[in-house]
């Protein structure tokens, strides 16, 4: 009976021991996954914030792009103009020929040209960028604007108000 009591006491000792390694395994266990945890929230937080950065660039990048349709657009219609410039129909019902008109007046051509390079030039100068001089934006008569791109180089002229 004393062998019976030993081996019943061996036994419970052996399983307090087992459960004590149990329980501390857990406990280890546990610390792991709360750690596991902690890294993966901060890992959500920081994807959370390179989302919402990429919708703000995603916005931005929209709007660069209307702005720049409005401005193409704005320089398709320009270059449509100068173009009807090119190919105006006279009084007497002919197209211009430029050619002509050099040989007989070379020196109007020569300003009108170099007026007209000098206007499409700013114009470049601004659809990259350049900030409006305030002689540009004050403009409001025919004879004080850019006539290559008023639209873009004089936004307080008003073509039809004067």
């Amino acid at each position: 009976m004393m062998y019976l009591k030993i081996a019943i006491v061996a036994i419970m000792l052996a399983g307090g021991a087992g459960a004590f390694i149990y329980v501390k395994t857990l406990q280890a266990d546990l610390a792991m996954s709360e750690a596991n945890n902690a890294k993966l929230e901060q890992s959500v937080e920081s994807q959370k914030a390179v989302i919402e950065q990429q919708l703000k660039d995603v916005k931005a990048i929209r709007v660069a792009i209307v702005e720049q349709e409005t401005l193409n657009k704005k320089l398709n219609e320009s270059l449509e103009d100068l173009r009807d410039k090119f190919h105006k129909v006279n009084a007497s019902g002919k197209k211009r020929d430029i050619g002509a008109l050099a040989e007989d007046k070379p020196r109007l051509i020569e300003r009108v040209i170099n007026t007209g390079t000098r206007n499409a030039l700013r114009c470049m100068e601004i659809s990259m960028g350049a900030k409006l001089t305030e002689k540009e934006v004050n403009a409001t008569k025919k004879s004080e604007i850019n006539s290559e791109c008023s639209d873009i180089a004089n936004p307080n002229y008003e073509p039809y108000g004067n």
